[in-house]
């Protein structure tokens, strides 16, 4: 599949360094999710050992964003009803317009994200995805990136905005659009296999 920067990258083919099979991750997506930013690090994830639960707002399936159409249909494993925070190990954002800006406005998927920013839990968010966690109020002082057009929103919530292919604080991965894809893969397992962060 084309839209795999991952896989083009050759991350793909071989295992990384990280046995991630105790861990469990959560990736938060709705309608306009983009697609590679989702598939991509789910499949990484998923060849490293890790247990990935797709959540969609309403356990319905999902439909993503794939360059300037609608994509792939994906069934999601459960609803924002269906699971608690604390059962997982990390937290994966991934971008999209529409994707994020709904979830921004649900107070159930915002509280659902601080959780992850609370325990110092791996986060890992990507392009617009950060949207979802201007609204938990959390992000003052932490370096980070996103797609360039919401980097003034990120600034006005206390971010410490760069424009960076993938910057990890102390946990939180994030990188800015799918060219970044395999540096944030290969962040994501090494912060996953990390874990909590004190």
């Amino acid at each position: 599949m084309r839209h795999h920067a991952c896989i083009k990258s050759g991350i793909m083919n071989k295992k990384s360094n990280f046995d991630l099979s105790n861990k469990r991750v959560a990736v938060l997506a709705t309608h306009g999710f983009e697609q590679s930013e989702l598939m991509t690090p789910v499949e990484v994830l998923q060849l490293n050992g890790a247990s990935v639960d797709i959540i969609s707002p309403d356990g319905e399936a999902i439909r993503g964003w794939e360059e300037e159409d609608w994509g792939q249909k994906i069934t999601a494993d459960f609803s924002l009803d269906d699971v608690l925070p604390e059962d997982y190990d990390a937290l994966l954002l991934p971008g999209g317009v529409a994707n994020s800006d709904a979830l921004r406005n649900l107070p159930q998927a915002v509280e659902f994200s601080r959780h992850f920013l609370e325990a110092k839990k791996p986060t890992f968010v990507i392009c617009h995805g950060a949207q979802v966690l201007i609204e938990t109020g959390l992000l003052k002082g932490r370096k980070m990136t996103s797609y360039e057009s919401i980097a003034t929103d990120l600034k006005n919530a206390g971010a410490k905005w760069q424009d960076s292919e993938v910057v990890v604080d102390q946990g939180f991965v994030t990188s800015r659009s799918p060219d970044d894809l395999p540096a944030f893969c290969a962040k994501v397992c090494e912060e996953l296999a990390e874990g909590v962060h004190a």
